[in-house]
This record gives C-alpha cells, structure tokens and sequence, in this order.
C-alpha cells in the first residue's frame, strides 16, 4: 500500500497563512497588542511556517527544525517565526502540555537565552480568567501557533518602549472597551490595518 500524503496542500497552506497574516495584521498590529509586532512585520522578517504534523512527535521535530533555522538565519531576513500548528493542539490544555515539550527542546538545543517561544491559540486563556473573558483575546490566534522568537530583539524593543510592562494591562482595557461585538467587526475588516 503507498504511502499516503499528510502534506497540508498548497492551497490550504496558503489559506493557513493569509489568515495568520489578517489576525497579525489586525489583532496584534491593527490594535497595537504587541508594540513591536510593527517593525518586523513591515520588514517582511516574519517567517510563518505551518506544520503538517499528525502527532507529538512529529511536532516535536518541527519545532527543533523551526528554532535551529532561526537560530542561524540573519536577523534581518528572518527575525522572528509563527509556527502555525492546523492539524493538532486543537485542545487548549493538551496545547499547553505540548508547550513543555516545546520548551525541553529549546533547552536541548542550548538555546535558552538565545531564543523564546511564546504562546497563541484559538481558545486561549490567561490563568484565573473566565472562557469568555475579552481579555484572553490578546492571545487568540486562528491556529494553534508556536511564536519563536529572538531574545536580542525582544531586549532591543524593550528598550525603544520603555513602558513595555504595561502591555498587558493597556491591552486588557483596549479589549473590554472593544468587547465582543467590536472585535468580531475589528476582525472582519479587509486589508491591513
């Protein structure tokens, strides 16, 4: 019996992709919930690779592949990637357990300090908040999503953005004063923001 496929197909990866691009756009740029988003975004140093892993293991592999590339690519071609995850980790809990996975690999690479991953998915949710607190949207991506990203750059921004802890709460109250109704208008918005 041959081998079957599991590669996502061209026309579905590039869907996979135009949609990330819109939520980056709009979301995290368009409402400004990560300052430094911006920068890299214009410069095309955005890297979004989507996975066609079926199981653990094979995600696992991607991640390692997708940290070591960065690791060695120039910042200014490829500062920061978006490892989009469509076909797993639909579950945010089992999502959360793979993310120590994730990071143990980031460690077995000798890369801690060097390089980070930060968390995105379509159910998110910030510890102690309610399923559909506006709040968790900050962090709402369409996919699952696996944000690698370079601890230079991330110190870099920091410094050009001085008030960089105040984020979090900036975001939570653009969020509450959007609420759903508005978010799902923001989000339905053509082109970039």
């Amino acid at each position: 019996m041959p081998l079957q496929d599991t590669t996502v197909p061209a026309a579905d990866r590039d869907a996979i992709v135009a949609a990330t691009r819109h939520w980056l756009a709009r979301a995290v740029i368009g409402l400004n919930l990560c300052p430094f988003a911006k920068a890299v975004h214009v410069k095309e140093q955005v890297r979004y690779a989507v996975s066609d892993a079926h199981d653990v293991e094979a995600l696992l592999r991607d991640v390692e592949d997708e940290l070591t590339a960065l690791a060695a690519a120039d910042p200014a071609a490829i500062d920061t990637t978006l490892l989009i995850v469509p076909r797993m980790l639909g579950d945010f809990d089992e999502y959360n357990d793979f993310l120590y996975l994730a990071e143990q690999v980031l460690r077995g690479l000798r890369l801690e300090g060097v390089l980070q991953i930060a968390s995105f998915h379509p159910h998110y949710r910030f510890e102690g908040s309610g399923a559909d607190d506006i709040e968790n949207y900050s962090n709402r991506s369409p996919y699952p999503i696996l944000h690698l990203l370079r601890e230079d750059s991330i110190a870099r921004a920091v410094e050009a953005f001085p008030d960089a802890e105040d984020i979090y709460g900036r975001n939570e109250r653009t969020l509450r004063e959007l609420g759903h109704q508005g978010w799902r208008r923001w989000m339905e918005g053509d082109g970039e923001a």
